[in-house]
Order: structure tokens, then sequence, then C-alpha cells
């Protein structure tokens, strides 16, 4: 475990919750990167410091085992804030870029987080494992199926580490819940209900400007096509924009769907059905307010239910799900999961809110509690570095859980279609239009290649 200056409970009551081709020879790093001894500081660069990786930069920031080399970001705004809360915090403020294969080349760095918007997933990792990086990314894995496909590959090909950001697989009290399941105690499971509830907001119509001084929009785009500037094109909006990430359903319910996946034991669905609709919201998001998919497994069936508008229904603040003790009022609990077994039924929270078994009478008979598995899940990260065993989250993992959610869209988008799916080929079948979607037209020079 690490030694800390500041605690996990601390960090977040604080607040920190709040070109062409590369420039090195693809792999050639892979092969002379240097062994870590067992208390050596791991050297990162941090890529996307708005929001949730600003959140990363500080928090890395606590930790005594780790130097933050570099922050990167195409707004050179966030990029000078981020830069001083990190020098405020360690004494020593990091190299600041806006290319993020700056850090790709330094041999010194060991490993890149990603925390950028969905559609900047894919080519970072790609690229970071063919430099000799390892890589801690963000959920979804990816904005869309054939790219996760090559994050495994590039992953694997390089022998790289790449642990996807969905930390509640590495709390002790999941690894509990799982093992209560496989003790066979509620019985034989045939239904799961993923549910993934909030008020969001909306985003409103805006017209196409001026970026804002500092913004390299271009450098933000990348992959995706070029476009005017647009507020909701850019922070805050671009989660519910189809090409830039695909809505609630992956950019949020997916740590749901990776957990309830990992619960359950399934590898992949045979078919994914969605449907759904913008009911609430009269604005520029492309994405649904409300949406309910079915992922068909074998002998298991898992509902997903998305909403945007259910203020009863609560995502659980920051102090109870570092709690020990605490249970949310399942019935208002946004962030839940419920097992159904032909025995007794489980209510699982994510981010340390604990999980609690009901029998036939309506009676608690066994539970286990948080709290939120933050810093074992980058302990998990940094131990793999070191030992280059495969993380809790590996991307492989994330992948799988990300392409219910992307299959879910494709039905939603062809208007209900029953998506079947062979999972052992990864692959739609007898659907050519459902085919076409699980890749996107990329934009010179950020394509994604058939080859890492």
């Amino acid at each position: 475990m690490h030694q800390n200056s500041m605690g996990r409970r601390e960090f977040l009551q604080s607040g920190g919750a709040a070109a062409a081709g590369l420039a090195f020879a693809a792999g050639t790093l892979a092969s002379t990167k240097r062994a870590h001894s067992a208390n050596e500081r791991i050297t990162v660069g941090v890529m996307g410091v708005h929001g949730r990786g600003r959140f990363h930069a500080e928090y890395l920031s606590t930790r005594s085992d780790v130097n933050i080399a570099y922050l990167c970001d195409a707004d050179a705004n966030v990029l000078e804030s981020c830069g001083q809360s990190v020098e405020k915090l360690t004494g020593k403020k990091p190299k600041l870029v806006g290319d993020f294969r700056r850090i790709l080349d330094d041999k010194s760095v060991d490993a890149l987080f990603v925390a950028t918007p969905d559609h900047w997933h894919a080519l970072p990792t790609i690229y970071a494992c063919q430099a000799g990086k390892d890589v801690y990314v963000e959920k979804p894995a990816s904005h869309n199926i054939f790219e996760g496909q090559k994050m495994v590959e590039a992953s694997r090909k390089y022998n790289r580490i790449v642990q996807l950001g969905t930390q509640t697989r590495s709390g002790a009290y999941t690894l509990k819940a799982k093992e209560y399941i496989q003790s066979g105690a509620l019985g034989d499971i045939h239904f799961v209900r993923v549910i993934d509830m909030k008020q969001s907001g909306n985003i409103g119509h805006k017209p196409d400007g001026e970026a804002p001084k500092g913004v390299d929009y271009d450098m933000w785009l990348g992959p995706a096509p070029k476009r005017a500037f647009n507020p909701n094109h850019f922070h805050g909006g671009w989660y519910w924009l189809w090409t830039y990430s695909g809505g609630n359903i992956i950019n949020d319910t997916i740590h749901q769907i990776d957990i309830a996946r990992y619960l359950i034991g399934k590898d992949y669905p045979k078919s994914v059905t969605a449907t759904g609709g913008k009911f609430a919201f009269d604005d520029d998001q492309e994405t649904p307010d409300t949406l309910t998919a079915n992922a068909v497994f074998d002998g298991t069936m898992m509902t997903v239910e998305s909403l945007l508008y259910t203020p009863y229904q609560k995502k659980v603040i920051d102090k109870d799900r570092e709690s020990t003790t605490f249970f949310p009022d399942w019935r208002f609990c946004g962030e839940r999961i419920e097992i159904y077994g032909t025995k007794n039924q489980m209510f699982f929270g994510r981010h340390g809110i604990g999980w609690q078994v009901y029998d036939a009478d309506g009676k608690v008979i066994s539970d286990g509690n948080g709290p939120i598995p933050l810093a074992e899940h980058v302990d998990n990260f940094f131990a793999c570095i070191k030992d280059r065993k495969r993380p809790t989250a590996d991307i492989q993992e994330g992948h799988r859980s990300t392409i219910i959610s992307e299959l879910a869209n494709i039905s939603y988008r062809l208007g209900g279609r029953k998506i079947e799916f062979d999972g052992r080929k990864e692959q739609i079948v007898n659907d050519d239009e459902a085919a076409k979607m699980t890749r996107r037209t990329y934009r010179e020079p950020w394509v994604v290649k058939d080859s890492v």
C-alpha cells in the first residue's frame, strides 16, 4: 500500500473531488523499459485535466509514490489552473503540454493517465502502449467497439498494463459480494436490473462561435470531424453527442454494467435491444434522456434503465461513499444493481455504498460495505506496473463491459432493432447496417489503424 501525505478522506473533503505521426518508433521503448523496485516512485503524465482528470492530478499529488511529470490539455486555461494546484500540493510544477505525444517521447515517464472525452481514449492508449508506457484510462473503454478491440490488442502486443477507471472492481466489499453469489446463496440468477438515474440538466441550444482564447479546438476535436467551435461541443456538452460519446449509458451507467457483469460472471451478451427517446429535454443533446436496454446472456437477462430527470433518484454523496456502515434506501439510490436469484435478492451499490441480501420475507440476511476503493484501484495499477500482473479492471474486461453500452446505442439509433452478437468473434451478426456502426470515420492524422 502507498503512503499518502494526505489521506483519501481528507482529499475528498478538501474539494479535490470537485500534427502527424509519432516522434518515436512504435514498440522500440517497450523492450527497453526498466524494471521497478518495490519502493521506486512512478513517473506519470495526466492527459485531460478538466473534471475527472483534474481529480486524478490532485489525488496523485497526495501520494508519495508518484511523480507527476506532465499535465496535458488542449485548453491552456484549465491546464495552467491544474498545474498551479499540483504545484501547491507537491511543491513542484509539472511540465504543461498541449500535445500528449510529448509525454510519450519522454523515456522517464512510466505511465499515462487518460481522462479525456471518450473519443480521445483509444489513440493515446494505443500510442502509449507502443511507446512502452502503461495506461490508466477512464471509463468507458472506447468510443466504439473497433477502438476497444485495438486497445486490447495493443495492450497484449506490447505487454502493457492498461487499467480502466471502473474502481468498484477493486473494492474488498465487491469481492465479498461476488464470493457470496458464487456460494450459491442467491440461488440461480436469471435476471439482473441495472439502474442509473439522476437529475442532469438541459444544455440548451447554443450557436457556433469563436473558441475561447487558449483553446486548441482542432486538437480537442482530434479524430472527430472538423467543425466550428460550439460550447455544447466542448466542456460539459460532449457527453450527449454521438461524435464524442454515447450519452449516459456509456459515460456513467458503464460503472454498474461492468460490476453487474463481474458479479454474475458473464462475458458477452448474445443480443441487445434498446429503446427510448428524448422526452424531457428540448436542447442540443442527441443521446436519449430516457433509455432502457435488454442484454441477453446464456441463461440470464440484464436490463439497463437510464434516466436524466429524476431528482428523487440520487447518487450517494462522498462522505457516505467513504462510510463503512452506511446503506442507502435502495428505492431512491440512482446507482444500484438488483440481482434476482431463485432463493434471495441482492442490492449492490457502486463506489463504496455496499450490498445487502434480502430473503423471501424481506429480511436482510447478509451485507457488506465500502469505502470507495479509489486508492485501492490506483494501488492495484501501480502494483501491476511493478509485477506485470493483469490489473483488476484490465482493459479486456473493461472493453467487454463497454460493448454492452455500445450495442445498446446501436440498437437505439436503429429504432430499437435487436442486435445479435457473436462474442467469440466480437462481431455483430446478421445485420450489415449495424455492423458498420462498430467503427467510425477518422480525421487525419488521428486514425485508429487496423494494425497496431
